[in-house]
């Protein structure tokens, strides 16, 4: 066993729960004053849910077992996971494994939020979330990287471009076209730009222990995660700031960040698999792919995707999926991407791709389904008029102020 290696591994294990709160902040500040708490709450909740779940038997169900889909239940509540042994033939031991592991499906549960906050019962979504994380994340992360059956195609995912992302956004798309559309507001507007920058610096801070910490290892490899993190998250922030000028001659800040995010997504599929050069590339592509959809396809579509989740991280991480399938070296990943004539490569992405996308639409419809007939899934009318914070939390951002004549 390695300490420094076990040092980085807990370091970045507790960055990529520091995605969740930055998360929340990042949300909370585009959010609609009357339903910041319940963006706040939606968030944070998956820590709890997928904490639970994960220590129970979601780590054995996506790291135990040979089966094609999902593990088995031999170390379930973390039975027999060694807290200073590895049996994966890593230098670190399986309980630091299980702990980076454990936090990827808190920020991918949370991101599904962002989707449908303000509008969405809050007990549905809970139960959604549990339903979620079992049907949807665990299978997913066992056939990537528990050696099922994605894996065994010879996909390639450095830290979560199919698992996290493209699975997030393209759940929350589906579960905000089955919600509807909120009844009053639909632009995406900056409420708290301070929220708004905090969050997404914190975003951005755990990335690089998400994608980094991913290399398992304090090597080269992650400092390579470490170095495209930033190169391609650079890009598309300069690249996004430019669009803003050429289409509304002005430069948004909340805009600025957004294009920071785009790149972060894009390059989490191929941090460790791709040289600085295509991190570049794909920031820069990826962010004007982002931001096409998030600010004309969306609203020629008509669909109500509150908070981007689908335009950032459905439509980043397919288009990030796609461009590691390009750029891919096989020094790196052991296979040659396109630019390398490894067509085969690309092909296995596109797969995989597809693969992630019908069961995230299917698994989300079939779960939205059932917790309908346990509660509505949608807040009442009065509630999302009034702002559903005080209706479903008790609780508000809005300082109310008596005064006396």
């Amino acid at each position: 066993m390695s300490g420094s290696d076990i040092a980085w591994v807990l370091m970045s294990s507790a960055l990529v729960w520091l995605m969740v709160p930055g998360l929340a902040l990042f949300y909370g500040g585009f959010s609609d004053v009357g339903s910041t708490v319940n963006t706040l709450a939606m968030v944070l909740i998956a820590i709890a849910i997928g904490g639970v779940l994960w220590f129970t038997v979601g780590y054995s169900l996506t790291f135990s077992g040979n089966g094609p889909i999902i593990g088995d239940l031999k170390h379930a509540f973390l039975n027999g996971v060694s807290m200073t042994q590895s049996t994966r033939g890593l230098s670190i031991p399986d309980g630091a494994f299980a702990l980076f592991q454990g936090m990827f499906p808190m920020i991918t549960m949370a991101i599904i939020a962002g989707a449908v906050v303000g509008r969405m019962n809050f007990k549905a979504f809970v139960l959604f979330l549990i339903g979620w994380m079992m049907l949807v994340y665990v299978p997913l992360a066992h056939m990537v990287w528990g050696g099922g059956l994605l894996a065994q195609m010879g996909a390639i995912d450095f830290a979560g471009g199919d698992v996290v992302h493209i699975s997030s956004g393209v759940s929350g798309l589906v579960l905000a076209l089955l919600i509807g559309k909120r009844q009053h507001v639909t632009q995406l507007t900056a409420h708290n730009m301070l929220s708004i920058v905090i969050g997404g610096g914190l975003l951005w801070f755990g990335w690089f222990g998400f994608n980094s910490g991913s290399a398992l290892a304090a090597n080269g490899v992650a400092i390579l995660a470490f170095l495209n993190t930033s190169i391609a998250a650079a890009t598309a922030m300069l690249t996004w700031v430019m669009f803003d000028l050429l289409v509304f001659k002005q430069v948004k800040v909340s805009g600025a960040v957004s294009g920071g995010i785009a790149g972060l997504v894009a390059i989490t599929p191929g941090a460790g698999f791709i040289e600085p050069v295509g991190a570049a590339i794909t920031g820069g592509i990826v962010a004007l792919i982002v931001y096409v959809a998030t600010t004309v396809i969306k609203y020629r579509m008509g669909y109500d995707d509150t908070l981007d989740a689908f335009g950032l991280h459905g439509v980043g991480g397919v288009a990030g999926g796609l461009f590691t399938g390009v750029f891919a070296t096989k020094a790196l990943s052991g296979q040659s991407g396109l630019l390398a004539g490894g067509w085969h490569l690309f092909g296995i992405q596109v797969a995989a791709i597809v693969l992630t996308i019908i069961l995230s639409v299917v698994m989300t419809w079939v779960i939205a389904k059932v917790v309908a007939v346990v509660t509505p899934l949608r807040v009442n009318e009065k509630a999302e008029a009034t702002g559903v914070d005080l209706w479903q939390h008790g609780e508000t951002i809005v300082t109310q102020i008596q005064t006396t004549g």
